[in-house]
């Protein structure tokens, strides 16, 4: 009997685990294990180099290559820091123009929404160009972040590996948030924070099979950022206490006002870019003065200069005045509307840290003031309000509050912070129903927030389900004496069913020229919703394999 049951074993153990191994070799997970490991190392050295770079720009205006531009600005010439972002704006005004299709450089939009549309591509000669245009124009004293270009750049470097190899649509999704992992583990020296990121922004899901290569990436982006840079984190935060659990009414207090910051900051950007492309001025002279509009607030305020780190440091060490910081929340405001409106290169994520560690600081003076005797350290304040105002902005309340943790090194803080960055997201929801990523892609048509059906309905094309005619026969015309409605080629799957509904038909013709009729094809509703049904299906097993 017992030897019976030994050889048992063995069998039974084969028939439970080659089916997985089978399955995951089908699913080819060694290879973008593999990818991602490349991909991570890369987009990490790419980040280097891209931070490198905007130190180099910087010589030509102010003589640093450090991320010390205040200190060194304020030891500059008054018009040299005109000129700077003056002449920065002619490079980037004649990059823009000319050799950048769609005007703009890219950003964590275009991410979210190549991943959104199957098959939208990012180009990666766009991705470069992009990539040396925000370096420059950063370099050049712009007032925006680094951290949005990066992971644009290790999107585009990861896509590319995905289209060259030909793999399937939902590993070049699993790899692009394996170069966005990347990117912002070796931005922020944060390493989890690049894994939550990736997923709760880029992907929008935590299936199991893109955890791993996520992962991989973010760990290669964290070694090799720390093997550059060295361990410490992005602030060197001074000690910090909560005095009292009877603080934490204060705390969810400043969730609130960040959210109103946050808000306020999100309808100055809408609204500099309304007035940019209504204005008269040519897509090249944008940039042009736009650097001369900052360079004139720079004289007055270098604090609002280039990324701003220095400046939020200044503010967690309570260096800086209430009525400064009060001050700077306006200016910085100011500067990163018109440097974004005018085509500057650059993302929001560090203007959402800086303009929260103001208002953090602020808060912190004043409720010192109100109540001594409970009130913490205005440090302690500011890092709540770089989480809460960051994760309103971002809409990414879990990965924002990961990078304040692994950015301060403050874990201690862990409640607070969750209290304060929950709050000012929910507020800011509130008060403006958008993260700042969600209102860029709305404007393109996309509505990522709707859900996977909405999608799919605007992605999915007639040409994706209409049946072909045979080879051999005959021309087929719309009858014009007979008012039958016709489809295109490149009508929506959405708009498809509307008209199947509208009309009564159930099948319906498809033309690629309505002017003479000519039936190229055939739509059927029954395909249609088949089609929808797929492709919904494939979206949740990716979500949840």
């Amino acid at each position: 009997m017992l030897p019976e049951i030994v050889r048992t074993v063995p069998g039974r153990i084969r028939q439970w685990v080659l089916p997985n191994i089978r399955a995951f070799v089908e699913h080819r997970q060694p290879v973008i294990w593999l990818l991602s490991l490349v991909i991570g190392l890369s987009v990490a050295w790419a980040a280097i180099g891209f931070r490198q770079l905007i130190g180099i720009v910087q010589l030509y205006w102010l003589g640093d290559t450090s991320e010390q531009v205040l200190s060194v600005a304020r030891q500059t010439p008054w018009y040299m820091i005109v000129a700077g972002p003056t002449l920065g704006g002619v490079v980037v005004g004649i990059i823009v123009s000319r050799f950048l299709p769609s005007r703009r450089t890219g950003g964590v939009a275009d991410v979210i929404e190549a991943r959104a549309l199957t098959g939208r591509r990012l180009s990666l000669r766009e991705g470069l160009l992009s990539a040396f245009t925000t370096a420059f124009s950063l370099g050049a004293g712009g007032s925006a972040g680094r951290e949005g270009p990066v992971i644009h750049l290790g999107a585009t470097l990861a896509n590319a590996v995905g289209e060259r190899l030909h793999l399937p649509d939902y590993a070049r999704r699993t790899l692009m948030a394996a170069g966005v992992a990347s990117a912002i583990s070796a931005s922020f020296n944060a390493p989890i924070a690049g894994v939550l990121f990736a997923h709760e922004v880029i992907l929008g899901h935590y299936a199991s099979r893109a955890f791993v290569p996520v992962v991989i990436a973010s760990s290669a982006g964290a070694i090799v950022s720390r093997l550059w840079f060295g361990d410490a984190a992005a602030f060197i935060v001074p000690s910090y206490q909560i005095t009292s659990y009877w603080e934490f009414p204060a705390f969810a207090l400043l969730g609130v006002v960040c959210a109103m910051v946050a808000a306020a900051f999100q309808f100055a950007l809408f609204s500099a870019e309304y007035v940019a492309r209504r204005s008269p001025v040519p897509i090249w002279a944008l940039p042009i003065c736009g650097g001369l509009a900052v360079g004139l607030m720079g004289v007055a305020f270098p604090h609002v200069l280039g990324v701003g780190y220095e400046a939020t440091d200044l503010a967690l060490w309570g260096q800086l005045p209430l009525a400064l910081m009060l001050t700077l929340i306006l200016m910085k405001t100011l500067a990163t509307a018109v440097t974004l409106a005018a085509r500057f290169g650059g993302g929001v994520f560090s203007p959402s840290l800086y303009l929260g560690a103001m208002t953090g600081g602020a808060f912190g003076i004043i409720a010192a003031s109100a109540f001594p005797e409970l009130a913490s350290s205005q440090a302690l304040y500011s890092i709540l309000g770089m989480g809460a105002v960051a994760g309103a902005v971002l809409g990414a309340p879990i990965s924002t509050t990961v990078i304040v943790f692994e950015l301060t090194g403050g874990y201690a803080l862990s409640i607070a912070l969750l209290l304060t960055v929950a709050i000012a997201h929910g507020a800011n929801l509130a008060l403006h129903g958008h993260s700042y990523f969600q209102w860029q892609l709305e404007m393109r048509g996309l509505f990522v927030k709707d859900g996977p059906h909405r999608t799919e309905l605007r992605n999915a094309r007639v040409m994706d389900f209409m049946t072909l005619p045979a080879d051999d026969a005959e021309a087929e015309y719309l009858d014009p004496e007979r008012e039958t409605p016709s489809l295109k080629p490149t009508d929506t799957l959405e708009t498809a069913l509307r008209v199947f509904d509208s009309s009564g038909h159930t099948r319906l013709p498809v033309v690629a020229d309505e002017e003479t009729g000519r039936i190229v094809a055939w739509a059927e509703q029954v395909k249609a919703v088949s089609h929808f049904n797929r492709r919904l299906i494939a979206a949740s097993e990716e979500e949840h394999r």
